[in-house]
């Protein structure tokens, strides 16, 4: 480590009179996870030795008879945790193999460092900026029970907001203002009850270093919210994502709320997705922009639509990953289930933003992701498939991706059916991706390996056990069989 970052960090040290060191990482489904030790025990030598922990403890990592991993601190993520009741330094880390000091292959963070380095190396572009756009619920109350099968299972959510508790009083005046179903955007207080908590969110992101734009309710009833987040290059932004998720957890527990990234936790309206805003730069200058283009698209930028889009069923595998992912993908509640692009078509999988005709400003959106990916390896994926678009010149305008222009809802059936959809399920998804997925192994960037084991996780972990266990909807419909 360079001797004026190890002096920033003892200067940060002093400044707050840090006593303890939380060493982050993340996951493979995409959780963070940590460990603490008293601020003495950090040195220059951790930097470039790192820590070591047990990886056959964590999701997706080691088998136990191979499990001594070390961490290695990033001194550029350094933040004081807003969190922590005694004074500590945070610190995300990369993952080490013992065995020659290697990176971790199943480190998310590394395949995210890689994705980078392809992209310097392809002479495409050398910089990739991705924007992307967490919603989030906040609730008063949630509760599930999964463990007792027999004696029944079931959940519940509970919010103030939420349009239900109209009829309500729970020992206090009902004071009547709350959104409808589907008119949750942009409503004042009364009705959105949430500006303070969203405030109080966005300035503990800004005091640990992150560049907010704006806040707001969304569309759903009962607490959807949005806080936007400034683009960044690719590892930066996945940091920040990582970052922006705990601060918006942590925020809402502290004043005994509770949030989620969940993409549809409540049936009857609008799901949280993750749109997330892409562009290639090169030297300095955007590519995504031309005067003449549709949409101001250049061809590049043309063809990196054409292999997100191209790709996208294997694409949403890694990028909406969850069961629930795919309650939220169904037609209506604007769901970007269409797999075409579109100027300002909220229903497109891709939609070109036409605020500005800035060239700087160019750029596309992706919709169909959400907050249940892993950041590192979504945005490599949609990287990975937006290259491969360029390199093998994937023209959308001549792939049956559009443009469209419409609203999709109102087209005739006949033009409706040539449209094709994202999988229906994340099952579907997975299959997608087992057929299609050497455009993400160009470079090494991501290995067959950790693709076979993403599937075969996701498939044991999430997909059987919800498929075997009966839902409630299952005993209204056939119990009386």
């Amino acid at each position: 480590m360079p001797s004026d970052k190890l002096k920033e960090i003892t200067d940060l040290v002093k400044k707050h009179k840090i006593k303890y060191v939380d060493y982050k990482f993340i996951d493979v489904p995409g959780t963070w996870q940590h460990k603490t030790h008293p601020i003495a025990e950090l040195d220059e030598d951790v930097f470039r030795y790192g820590t070591g922990f047990d990886g056959s403890s964590i999701r997706g990592f080691q088998g136990i008879e191979e499990s001594d991993m070390l961490l290695m601190p990033d001194a550029e993520t350094a933040f004081v945790d807003p969190f922590i009741r005694e004074p500590t330094l945070s610190l995300t880390c990369d993952v080490a193999d013992p065995d020659g000091m290697k990176p971790y292959q199943n480190d998310p963070r590394y395949i995210a460092k890689k994705a980078e380095k392809y992209l310097a190396d392809s002479g495409i572009a050398d910089t990739s900026f991705m924007g992307p756009e967490l919603e989030f619920f906040i609730f008063d109350n949630v509760s599930f029970d999964v463990l007792n099968p027999h004696k029944g299972m079931g959940y519940s959510i509970d919010s103030n907001e939420g349009i239900w508790n109209c009829s309500q009083n729970n020992g206090v005046p009902n004071l009547g203002h709350r959104p409808r179903f589907k008119e949750g955007y942009f409503p004042v207080s009364p009705t959105d009850t949430q500006t303070d908590i969203r405030n109080e969110m966005v300035g503990v992101m800004s005091d640990i270093g992150m560049k907010i734009e704006l806040h707001h309710h969304e569309v759903a009833t009962a607490g959807q919210a949005e806080i936007g987040m400034r683009f960044d290059r690719l590892l930066k932004i996945a940091d920040n994502t990582m970052k922006y998720k705990y601060v918006v957890k942590n925020v809402a527990h502290r004043n005994g709320k509770t949030a989620t990234f969940m993409p549809k936790p409540m049936f009857g309206d609008n799901g949280s997705g993750m749109h997330t805003h892409q562009s290639l730069w090169k030297n300095g200058k955007p590519l995504f922009f031309d005067k003449d283009g549709y949409g101001l698209l250049s061809q590049t930028a043309l063809y990196y639509i054409g292999g997100l889009l191209i790709h996208a069923p294997a694409l949403l595998a890694i990028c909406a990953p969850s069961t629930n992912s795919y309650k939220r993908l169904v037609p209506g509640y604007e769901a970007p289930v269409n797999l075409v692009f579109s100027c300002r078509n909220r229903s497109a999988a891709i939609r070109i933003p036409m605020y500005s005709d800035n060239p700087k400003t160019k750029r596309i959106e992706f919709r169909p992701p959400d907050a249940t990916c892993n950041p590192y390896l979504a945005f490599s994926a949609m990287l990975m498939a937006g290259l491969d678009g360029i390199k093998n010149k994937i023209d959308p305008t001549k792939n049956g991706f559009g443009p469209i222009n419409k609203n999709i809802y109102h087209l005739p059936d006949a033009e409706k059916a040539k449209i094709r959809s994202v999988p229906s399920s994340l099952d579907e998804s997975l299959e997608a991706l087992e057929n299609d997925h050497k455009f993400l192994t160009q470079g090494k960037v991501f290995t067959d390996s950790f693709i076979e084991n993403w599937i075969a996780y996701k498939r044991t972990n999430e997909v059987d056990p919800v498929r075997i266990r009966t839902h409630p909807y299952e005993m209204f419909l056939y119990y009386d069989a």
